[in-house]
């Protein structure tokens, strides 16, 4: 999947050149916290949030700092205060580092992004144009899709308890002592001892990811630290 498969293209996005007001107002009757700042050529220039507007000397919210910070705080850093809570252009108080990607861009790449910037939503671009945006929402949407659906034609027990011992062999997590595995009518009940609970858990999911298997008993149990020193 690419971003272009998951993305939202109907785009609320607010343009450089309206004010804090008309920003305000598109937030709240879209029910968006954020949204992308572009020109009349449709090119990202930066992003407007919640946060942005929320500091301003109308409500009288301006961050108020103490004696010391005031006095710690270069002349440069005051300005920008006074900007960020007085200027009524959206230029003026927008976020100008946004992230972007590629229409093209992998799921994988996209969460790498969000994770790494620590941010909700990736607009997206084609062309340097704003194409679309892929929030954190539209990538739950995408593993919903990847939900498997119930298999029709399920395997017999035995191919099934076959294809569960095969999914462990392929983990580098695999216990040292043998894991017994046993089907009945496609429930999967797993017995034997490994090395703690994390393994115990990673059995359970690799047998759940199984297609056909409907659930998972582990009975498997943790082998006592004296056993795993050859004590």
């Amino acid at each position: 999947m690419r971003a272009k498969d998951i993305m939202t293209e109907s785009i609320v996005c607010v343009n450089v050149k309206e004010t804090v007001f008309d920003a305000a107002e598109l937030l709240l009757g879209a029910g968006v916290s954020a949204a992308p700042v572009v020109n009349d050529q449709g090119n990202v220039l930066g992003i407007v949030s919640e946060a942005d507007l929320i500091h301003r000397a109308e409500l009288e919210t301006a961050p108020r700092k103490s004696w010391l910070l005031r006095l710690l705080d270069s002349e440069a850093t005051v300005a920008r205060d006074y900007v960020t809570s007085h200027a009524r252009n959206v230029a003026d108080v927008m976020t100008r580092e946004v992230v972007t990607a590629s229409d093209e861009a992998s799921l994988g790449e996209l969460v790498e992004l969000i994770e790494k910037h620590h941010v909700k939503r990736i607009p997206i671009v084609r062309d340097n144009k704003l194409v679309g945006i892929v929030s954190r929402a539209n990538i739950l949407g995408a593993l919903l899709s990847r939900e498997p659906d119930s298999v029709a034609g399920l395997p017999d027990d035995k191919r099934l308890r076959q294809a569960v011992a095969e999914a462990f062999d392929k983990q580098a997590w695999k216990s040292r002592w043998p894991v017994n595995v046993v089907v009945s009518d496609g429930v999967v009940h797993l017995w034997g001892f490994v090395g703690g609970e994390d393994v115990r858990k990673a059995y359970r999911v690799a047998a759940e990811n199984v297609p056909g298997v409907k659930k998972v008993k582990s009975h498997l149990r943790s082998i006592p630290a004296t056993v795993g020193m050859g004590v």
